[in-house]
């Protein structure tokens, strides 16, 4: 009886984008996304600081503004800027993979940059963002991982890697 659980599309690239999270240097919100087309990683990006200057987590703190720490850089605009940096990637047609929904400073650069679908984990802050989608031709959803799947991820994390070495005869052992 084979109980492997293979993970759809969005429960492959949403996990990915909840680890991408985890590399977050602004407490205040740990946020990932993956950038995606024709179902390949263009990049990806999560909440923090631009390269070379200080973290929230570090000695500076948060530098607030309006209610929001503008001192990072959002998950989502990490990835458009991550896909200019890298040159020669094109963002047009692509799918964004985003922890939380983006706000409305994100939104923009996602229609700029040419994203056609945003698949968020849950709604952050404004609840109007699908109303915006639909305005700007982007189709929105809101991630339902698969039946299975998240104790299936469960597993795969709590496992150690498994080691199989082909043997001269091409048995693994």
């Amino acid at each position: 009886m084979n109980t492997y659980t293979r993970p759809t599309w969005d429960d492959y690239f949403m996990s990915i984008a909840k680890i991408v999270a985890t590399r977050s240097t602004c407490e205040r919100l740990r946020a990932g996304a993956v950038l995606v087309k024709n179902k390949r990683i263009v990049s990806t990006g999560y909440n923090g600081a631009p390269p070379g200057l200080p973290h929230c987590d570090g000695e500076k703190g948060h530098k607030m503004e309006e209610g929001h720490c503008i001192r990072t850089i959002h998950a989502e605009e990490n990835c458009i800027l991550q896909a200019a940096l890298l040159g020669g990637v094109s963002t047009s047609d692509s799918t964004i993979y985003t922890t939380y929904s983006p706000c409305y400073h994100c939104f923009k650069k996602l229609v700029m940059g040419g994203v056609k679908k945003i698949v968020a984990g849950q709604i952050y802050r404004d609840s109007t963002i699908r109303e915006e989608c639909e305005k700007a031709g982007i189709k929105f959803m809101l991630y339902q991982p698969s039946e299975g799947w998240i104790s299936r991820a469960e597993e795969i994390f709590k496992a150690p890697i498994e080691k199989k070495v082909a043997t001269e005869e091409g048995q693994k052992t």
